[in-house]
C-alpha cells in the first residue's frame, strides 16, 4: 500500500516518495505561546501527528518537528498586560499546550525547537540572504525583497499584486516594495532583543520556521504541514526565504494544509471573537470526543464545530465502548490493523472512510458476542481504533467520567443500585422506579442486562 498525499504545491494528490526512506522529515507549524489555544489550533497537531504515525509504520526512520514560537508581538503585549516577564508567559502557555495535546492523544514531536534558542541560525540565514541579494537592510530592519524571487506566489497561486491587495501588509517608507516582509526588526529596551549586525533586535515570524527547519531537518524537507490560513503569507514567505538561502534548492517537496474550523459557518478566530478554548473544552468533554470530531471530517475540508457534532461524537463513542463492555470477558489477541482501514488512511488521510470502516468493525464485534469469532472481532476493532487514538480507555471508566464542576458519588450510586435490585427482587417496583428517578436526577443512567445493572454518567 502506498501513501498518497494532496500536495498544495502541485495541487494534485500524489504518491509520497521520500528523499531518503530511512529519514523521512516532517515539519508542522506549532503555536505562538501567549495564551491557551482554541480548538481550531488543535486540528493541525491532531491530524499531522496521525500522519507521523502512518509514516512510522511504513518507513524505518521519521523525524517529526513541531515548533514553538516564543518571541512575538502578541507575547510582548500579553506580558505587558499581565505584568509578568515574557518568559513567564511563554513557559506557562507552552507547558499548557503540551499538556492539552497529551490529553488529546497527540504524540509529541521528535523535535520541538523554540525560536529563541535559534537566534544565531536566524541571524546567519539573514546574512546569507543579504549577501546573495535577496534581502536588504533599511533603518535597522532586514527585509526580504520579493522581486528577487521569480516564483514568489507559486505556492498560494497568487500574483504579487493580488497578494498585496488582499493582505494587511505593513506600509513602511523603508520598504522597496509593499510586499517585502521583515526578517529582522529592531527592539526597544523594554522588548526582548538580541545583538545582531543590524543592531539589537528580534526575528520576524516567517524566518523562524525556516531557520529551525534547516537546523533540525535539513535544507530540503519531505513534508511541511499546517493550517490553510498559513498558506499565505507565512508558508509563501518560508518558501521564498528558504529557497533563496539555499541556492535555489526546494524547501519542502510536499505541502499539506488542513481546512479551517468554523462555528455556525463562520471562521473560528480570536479576531472574530468566536473561539472555543481547548483548555476549557477538555474540562467539559472527554478528550476522545474532541479528538473524534477533529478527525471525523476529511482534514482538507472545513469543519463546523457545534454542540450537535459533540453530542453525535459522544453517542458514537458510547456505542463503541458499549460493545467493548459487552465483550469484557473476551480475551484480546495480537492483531494487525485491518488492511481496508489502513488503506483508507493512506489515501490522503481519508478519515471519513476510515471511520465508516471502524463503525463496521464495531458492528462485527457486537454480532460476535458469544461466538468463537469474538476474540478476532474485538482485537481487530481495538487495533484499528488504536491507530487513530480512539477507544483508549477502560470501558467502565469511560462511562463513569464526570465533567469538571459536576459531582457524582460513585459509592452512593452503587448503593442505590443495590437497593433498587433488592426492591425489584421483592417486587417493590414503585421503590425501584423511585430509585431510577433519583439516579436520573444525579445525571446517572442505568442499564439492566445479562451482565447485571450497569451505570454511566449522562443520558
Amino acid at each position: 500500500m502506498n501513501l498518497r498525499l494532496h500536495n498544495s504545491l502541485t495541487r494534485r494528490t500524489e504518491d509520497f516518495v521520500p528523499q531518503d526512506p530511512n529519514r523521512v522529515t516532517l515539519y508542522v507549524c506549532g503555536p505562538t505561546v501567549y495564551n491557551y489555544v482554541h480548538i481550531g489550533n488543535a486540528r493541525p497537531p491532531v491530524v499531522f501527528a496521525l500522519l507521523a504515525r502512518l509514516l512510522r509504520r511504513h518507513f524505518s526512520g521519521v523525524v517529526y518537528a513541531r515548533n514553538i514560537t516564543d518571541v512575538d508581538d502578541k507575547i510582548n503585549e500579553a506580558a505587558r498586560q499581565s505584568g509578568l516577564p515574557i518568559s513567564g508567559i511563554t513557559e506557562r502557555f507552552a507547558a499548557a499546550y503540551r499538556d492539552d495535546m497529551s490529553k488529546l492523544g497527540v504524540d509529541p514531536p521528535d523535535v520541538e525547537p523554540h525560536a529563541t534558542t535559534h537566534i544565531p541560525q536566524i541571524i546567519a540565514m539573514c546574512e546569507r540572504l543579504i549577501a546573495s541579494g535577496h534581502a536588504y537592510v533599511a533603518e535597522h530592519h532586514v527585509l526580504f525583497d520579493v522581486t528577487s524571487y521569480a516564483d514568489y506566489g507559486h505556492l498560494s497561486g497568487r500574483s504579487v499584486d493580488d497578494m498585496v491587495a488582499g493582505a494587511r501588509v505593513e506600509v513602511a517608507p523603508y520598504k522597496k516594495n509593499p510586499a517585502d516582509f521583515v526578517l529582522w526588526k529592531p527592539s526597544s529596551s523594554d522588548l526582548p532583543g538580541w545583538d545582531s549586525p543590524w543592531g539589537r533586535g528580534r526575528p520576524g515570524w516567517h524566518i523562524e520556521c525556516s531557520a529551525m527547519s534547516e537546523t533540525h531537518l535539513g535544507e530540503t524537507i519531505d513534508i511541511h504541514a499546517g493550517g490553510v490560513d498559513l498558506l499565505f503569507p507565512h508558508h509563501e514567505n518560508e518558501v521564498a526565504q528558504s529557497t533563496c538561502a539555499h541556492g535555489g534548492k526546494p524547501f519542502a517537496r510536499y505541502w499539506l494544509h488542513n481546512g479551517m474550523l468554523t462555528l455556525e459557518g463562520r471562521k473560528m478566530s480570536k479576531s472574530v471573537g468566536n473561539t472555543q478554548v481547548l483548555h476549557e473544552l477538555l474540562e467539559i468533554y472527554p478528550p476522545e470526543v474532541l479528538r473524534f470530531v477533529l478527525l471525523k471530517a476529511h482534514y482538507r475540508q472545513p469543519l463546523d464545530w457545534s454542540d450537535a457534532a459533540l453530542r453525535q461524537a459522544r453517542a458514537t463513542l458510547d456505542g463503541w465502548y458499549g460493545v467493548l463492555r459487552d465483550l469484557t470477558d473476551v480475551e484480546v489477541a495480537d492483531a494487525d490493523v485491518p488492511t481496508e482501514f489502513e488503506a483508507a488512511l493512506l489515501d490522503d488521510l481519508n478519515t471519513p472512510d476510515a471511520f465508516a470502516i471502524l463503525a463496521g468493525l464495531a458492528d462485527a464485534a457486537r454480532r460476535s458476542a458469544g461466538t468463537a469469532d469474538a476474540t478476532d472481532a474485538k482485537s481487530r476493532l481495538l487495533a484499528a481504533a488504536a491507530l487513530v487514538g480512539l477507544l483508549q480507555q477502560d470501558c467502565e471508566s469511560w462511562f463513569k467520567q464526570v465533567p469538571a464542576g459536576a459531582e457524582v458519588d460513585a459509592a452512593r450510586v452503587d448503593a442505590l443500585i443495590a437497593e433498587r435490585n433488592a426492591a425489584r427482587a421483592a417486587r417493590d417496583y414503585a421503590r425501584a422506579d423511585q430509585i431510577r428517578a433519583e439516579l436520573a436526577s444525579m445525571n446517572v443512567t442505568i442499564e439492566d442486562g445479562a451482565q447485571g445493572t450497569r451505570w454511566r454518567v449522562g443520558a
